[in-house]
């Protein structure tokens, strides 16, 4: 629980392929649709909304090629948003990248509980699909 971002969720790996593999793969279709939704295209442009086939929206609200993506996110049936964002860096090992999720304005513990077993399982999907 923070005093400005409300309650977050935040969940990294260290993976065996280079930052520009791990982020082409994470901001290509593929990728968005394992950690968004199948059915999102996202732009590099502020503000640039997007939507999931399960009803999932949201906007763009920062695009850093090769760095990082921060989006809003609405659930369907969800009155308010969350803020998402993915970022991949260089980690100390030659040739390693580390892939981070990080959401925060959640609204109270079970839904931070909830999005942790979610990121976790992302993760996991992200890493088996690279390889």
């Amino acid at each position: 629980m923070t005093r400005g971002a409300g309650w977050e969720i935040g969940v990294s790996k260290t993976l065996p392929h280079p930052p520009s593999a791990v982020w082409d793969f994470i901001s290509g279709d593929e990728g968005i649709a394992i950690w968004l939704g199948p059915g999102a295209e996202l732009h590099q442009e502020k503000g640039a909304p997007y939507e999931t086939a399960d009803g999932t929206s949201g906007e763009v609200r920062g695009y850093r090629p090769g760095d990082r993506i921060r989006l809003t996110h609405r659930a369907p049936g969800s009155t308010r948003d969350t803020t998402i964002q993915v970022a991949v860096s260089r980690a100390r090992a030659e040739g390693k990248a580390v892939l981070r999720f990080h959401q925060e304005r959640l609204s109270d513990a079970n839904e931070r509980a909830h999005r942790r077993e979610h990121w976790k399982q992302v993760m996991s999907n992200v890493a088996d699909a690279l390889g």
